[in-house]
């Protein structure tokens, strides 16, 4: 957590790379140093470890080990990309001030997390591009992965959201704050 007069020091993660090019320079135009960037989760992780940064500005789908994996193995101060551009400026100043942030798609995730259900990573991907309109087949080769495999994942979503259909599957996900 970041403490009065402690540097505005940052690593951000991102797996896109135009995204992470974006917020870096972003950030550095607040006056934030950027210690490290990254495109994975683990990496990141080592380089929290390692660096100490005031904040750290993640991707919640990192590969490797996601976001939120991060946020409660380094127990540090988060803001997650999805955030708009003036709550991201707003979450840097507070925590730069002394103030604890933890941003509110990140909470949410944490709490569904010990209360509600819980998709894999590749539960949630898939979700994901159902939600934008795939079809099995579609999804499969996005994900490199056979319709089949999709569908089992879709039918063990199915049953850890308590949901009938894969429209009440994605709606459900996305009101628990599992797929954004």
């Amino acid at each position: 957590m970041a403490e009065n007069g402690q540097a505005r020091t940052c690593v951000v993660a991102d797996d896109h790379p135009s995204v992470l090019r974006t917020v870096t320079e972003l950030m550095r135009a607040w006056g934030w140093t950027i210690v490290a960037s990254s495109s994975n989760g683990d990496d990141a992780l080592a380089k929290i470890a390692e660096l100490h940064p005031a904040i750290a500005v993640l991707d919640l789908q990192l590969p490797g080990r996601s976001g939120l994996d991060i946020v409660r193995d380094a127990q540090r101060a988060f803001v997650v990309k999805e955030a708009p551009l003036e709550g991201l400026n707003r979450a840097l100043e507070t925590v730069a001030g002394g103030g604890r942030y933890v941003d509110p798609v990140v909470s949410a995730a944490l709490l569904l997390e010990s209360d509600g259900p819980s998709l894999t990573d590749r539960e949630r991907a898939v979700l994901r591009l159902i939600a934008d309109g795939y079809s099995y087949d579609e999804a499969g080769k996005e994900l490199f992965i056979s319709p089949e495999t999709v569908r089992a994942h879709v039918a063990k979503s199915l049953t850890k959201l308590g949901a009938r259909t894969r429209t009440q599957a994605v709606a459900e996900a996305l009101r628990s704050g599992l797929i954004a």
